[in-house]
């Protein structure tokens, strides 16, 4: 007994540490400023992977058209990956109104051959065609900020960074499962813009992310991290930051927030969690790992520790308290990322859904490693 109280109160010591270094690196961010000078405009071409996102993707390319960068400067490729929905002619209405949208069909440029990584593979093709010097991502079911081409722009000038991270958040549609993944994701952006802006993990997310065409093809692109499904925006920030270190940056400013919706269920929840878990074991970026492993290792603990409870009940007392200092070491991280995304009033849920977030720690980081998961109708190992 006393061997587990001993390891559970280290973890937790580790663990809450690491938290409060976060914290001190997100209260060093400032919101980056746009110049209110006209800088040259780079020419953007904006990919948009999509499968079966018929009902999403006419609100995602009006969001973009209705920005206020010039038309002239930026296109958008809409790379269709076998939908057996309506997709391909959703685009085709929106591209009746808006020529600069161009639609690619995965199947007609590869035929019947499978890959394990079609995202990656969608976005590759589509950088071959794109005409702009400078690779924006973001997902089909995204709704993207009116200043959103216009800040990346100014960012880029303003910073000559190759590679830039910028946040995302989830659209609450206010059930339950909605609320615990606002909170969860929040947590994981906050981190990503404490860390990439302190220069030490490279963290991003594909749903918001710019990099530089020639930086993509100067690493080899997806080369080497093209055998496993996800990792589309991280592995390859992981190889830039590598090869060009510097080079990276993040841009913190809450009217570059692209939204993005929420899994509708906890099996697509779950799903979602083991496939961006999947992708660990191929970070060269040891930090993340032992990050990463120690987040793993806590919950895993206090998971092992509350079970131990019912056979042991003298436990129970650790076990609260390694969980009161948990939940108020991550709020006193978590009050100023909501505020930043300004999402402070759901922070009243946050002590509510830590037992939920140990155990889907706990299951999605281990199969994440060693099961399978079902991904846009596709199983993937």
């Amino acid at each position: 007994m006393w061997l587990l109280y001993t390891i559970c109160c280290l973890l937790c010591a580790a663990y809450c540490s690491i938290i409060i270094i976060y914290r001190v690196w997100f209260k060093k961010l400032k919101s980056f400023q746009p110049s209110e000078s006209i800088h040259p405009y780079h020419f953007f071409s904006v990919i948009i992977p999509a499968r079966n996102e018929a009902a999403n993707i006419t609100n995602c390319l009006q969001s973009i058209v209705a920005g206020n960068y010039p038309q002239a400067y930026y296109e958008i490729i809409v790379i269709d990956d076998f939908s057996t929905d309506d997709t391909p002619e959703c685009i085709r209405k929106m591209q009746q109104q808006y020529s600069h949208i161009k639609l690619l069909s995965l199947k007609a440029l590869i035929g019947n051959r499978s890959f394990l990584a079609y995202k990656k593979k969608a976005i590759e093709l589509a950088i071959v065609e794109a005409k702009g010097d400078w690779i924006v991502t973001t997902d089909a079911d995204c709704i993207v900020p009116t200043n959103w081409l216009s800040n990346l722009n100014d960012y880029i000038q303003q910073t000559n960074a190759v590679f830039v991270a910028a946040p995302v958040s989830f659209i609450n549609t206010h059930s339950f499962i909605s609320l615990f993944q606002c909170l969860d994701f929040m947590s994981l952006q906050g981190i990503t813009a404490a860390a990439v802006s302190a220069g030490v993990h490279s963290m991003c997310n594909g749903a918001n992310l710019a990099y530089s065409k020639a930086i993509f093809y100067a690493v080899d692109g997806f080369k080497g991290i093209d055998t496993i499904a996800s990792g589309d925006d991280m592995l390859l920030m992981d190889k830039i930051q590598k090869q060009y270190p510097g080079s990276v940056g993040y841009l913190f400013n809450n009217n570059s927030i692209v939204q993005t919706l929420p899994m509708p269920t906890w099996k697509d929840f779950i799903n979602q969690r083991i496939r961006w878990a999947s992708k660990t074991g191929k970070y060269t970026d040891k930090k993340i790992i032992a990050v990463l492993a120690l987040v793993y290792l806590f919950n895993l603990s206090l998971l092992i520790l509350f079970i131990a409870c019912f056979f042991v009940p003298e436990l129970f007392v650790l076990w609260l308290i390694l969980l009161m200092v948990k939940t108020i070491c991550e709020l006193s991280f978590m009050m100023p990322v909501a505020h930043f995304f300004k999402q402070e009033k759901l922070l009243i849920w946050f002590p509510v859904m830590q037992p939920f977030h140990i155990v889907y720690t706990v299951v999605a980081g281990w199969l994440g490693l060693f099961g399978s998961y079902q991904w846009k109708d596709r199983k993937v190992k």
